[in-house]
């Protein structure tokens, strides 16, 4: 099992980013991390800054070629457009389970 397949199993939300969620580096994932907190959830995050290797192999892991990346339940559901449309529709609360 890779590193990236621990971390995202071993947490039921996880977010790839750039920075942190109390210090993000970019808008995009300053944007995921306030809707996870507006919503009171819980979650486990890496700061893809500090691993190139890592930032490199979690665009191949999802297919996907931009960061901020975000796992729940060890799946890959999307980046910032996507999480902050599931947002608006309310998709996102319904897949963490919370009410928003």
């Amino acid at each position: 099992m890779s590193e990236i397949e621990w971390e995202t199993k071993n947490h039921p939300v996880f977010l790839y980013m750039k920075g942190s969620p109390v210090m993000p580096q970019c808008g995009f994932s300053a944007r995921v991390a306030q809707i996870l907190q507006h919503l009171g959830v819980q979650f486990a995050s890496c700061n893809v800054l500090e691993d190139m290797e890592k930032r490199e192999a979690i665009k191949v892991h999802a297919q996907w070629p931009t960061i901020p990346q975000l796992y729940v339940n060890g799946e890959f559901v999307g980046g910032c457009d996507i999480i902050t449309e599931m947002f608006q529709t309310g998709e996102l609360q319904e897949l963490l389970g919370v009410e928003g």
